[in-house]
């Protein structure tokens, strides 16, 4: 055998190891359209907030109207919950149509690996909410779905991994300016999600 055609088996080889070790059935798309319903809620809670002629100057201070708070919170959970099913609805379809078996090892790891961060940071932005540390809910977001990122990224794409970066960057940013929670929130969920979602597109759906 040639040193080209070990070559090649070689890249064969490893390139079969790493897809039976890593989840590679995540949409690009889901990514974009999680970005989009971000965009959206942002906009609405933008809306709630400064009201039809609202400007993006500074505040050194955050919302602190319990009834605006939650109508945030809900929205928030609406964005989650079409992010979620978007993505699982389109993750599904992917692998079907890879003939690629969803609920694999790989991927058992990189909801355990994910879940972890997110459900800390669930109930500790919960705890924040009722008792009215309000400025820090967006960053505690933003920090706590970069961990998961990082943390999941080990079992999947590394792109993944410098999603993850980026939204704990813009976390610890959206402290030192608590009056741009939303601007924040629809940077690291919106443009920063499409953004990825795009990449992955171009890069694994084609």
């Amino acid at each position: 055998m040639e040193e080209k055609e070990i070559y090649t088996e070689l890249n064969s080889i490893r390139n079969l190891m790493e897809r039976s070790a890593k989840f590679i059935s995540l949409s690009g798309l889901s990514g974009i359209l999680a970005g989009v319903y971000a965009l959206i809620g942002a906009g609405l809670g933008y809306y709630i907030v400064y009201g039809p002629y609202g400007g993006l100057q500074y505040r050194n201070y955050y919302v602190t109207e319990k009834e605006i708070i939650w109508q945030l919170f809900f929205i928030a959970l609406a964005v989650l919950f079409l992010s979620l099913t978007t993505g699982i609805l389109l993750t599904l379809k992917k692998a079907n149509k890879k003939g690629q078996n969803v609920w694999n090892p790989s991927s058992k790891k990189l909801l355990i690996n994910m879940s972890i961060p997110l459900f800390t940071g669930g109930l500790f932005i919960l705890i924040l909410l009722l008792r009215g540390y309000y400025g820090v809910i967006a960053p505690a977001s933003l920090l706590f779905y970069g961990l998961a990122l990082v943390a999941a990224s080990h079992y999947t794409f590394e792109d993944v991994k410098w999603l993850g970066l980026l939204e704990i960057i813009l976390g610890l940013l959206a402290t030192l300016m608590p009056g741009y929670g939303i601007v924040f929130w629809s940077l690291g969920f919106g443009v920063l999600h499409i953004i990825y979602g795009s990449i992955m597109h171009f890069k694994y759906d084609r």
